[in-house]
């Protein structure tokens, strides 16, 4: 089973139609008990990095996520949630979790694209996403594939955490982390088969997991 992470923060349902069309068993919780005995955990998210972070912490989810963390447990970050499992977050001037190194970074409007015209901020659309290291995750997905991203801030993670690159005025780390511990900026539960086929790979790399232990 997967654990979808339910803070009040957006797009939990659609995340668990995915899996649901997956064949994978999915459960939207914000309860310790059954995020524990998931197999893997989904961490959603839309709207402000400073509000977010206000929910965890009233319900004391901050510090579970970090405790499922620091346990190994397979877990993944998708858009607001990729970008508060890093240090910080512009947004808001916000502390976030801190699972990964790096901040949360907002588009400069001023930025030119290639047409030497602003860059549209929020960024929204679809993109590729350049492989930059080898990972499970990955398996299945092709160069030309793309992904449907709406955001306005970027994640800026260390150097050696990304995993994935595209462009918006700039390049930068659009799918990031390690192994059993990933983060994406786009939204693989609006993405068609592409993202469909990374939450496929994810709930798999859970289940092999568990199995091993």
């Amino acid at each position: 089973m997967i654990a979808i992470i339910d803070y009040e923060a957006g797009n939990q349902t659609s995340v668990r139609r995915a899996f649901d069309f997956l064949r994978t068993p999915a459960v939207i919780t914000s309860q310790p008990r059954e995020l524990w005995a998931a197999q893997g955990v989904v961490f959603p998210g839309v709207g402000a990095a400073g509000q977010a972070m206000e929910r965890l912490k009233k319900t004391g989810l901050d510090q579970e996520i970090a405790a499922l963390v620091a346990a190994g447990r397979p877990f993944l970050g998708v858009c607001l949630g990729c970008q508060i499992m890093l240090e910080r977050s512009e947004e808001n001037a916000t502390t976030t979790l801190g699972l990964l190194p790096g901040q949360t970074v907002r588009f400069d409007p001023q930025t030119l694209d290639q047409d030497r015209q602003p860059i549209r901020v929020p960024h929204m659309g679809w993109n590729e996403v350049q492989l930059v290291k080898p990972t499970c995750l990955w398996e299945g997905i092709g160069p030309l594939d793309q992904f449907y991203f709406v955001h306005s801030y970027y994640p800026a993670p260390a150097s050696d955490l990304t995993l994935g690159l595209t462009e918006h005025g700039h390049k930068f780390a659009a799918f990031l982390g390690r192994d059993g511990l990933w983060a994406v900026q786009f939204h693989p539960e609006k993405s068609g088969p592409p993202g469909l086929r990374l939450l496929k790979n994810f709930a798999a790399y859970c289940q092999k997991k568990a199995h091993a232990e």
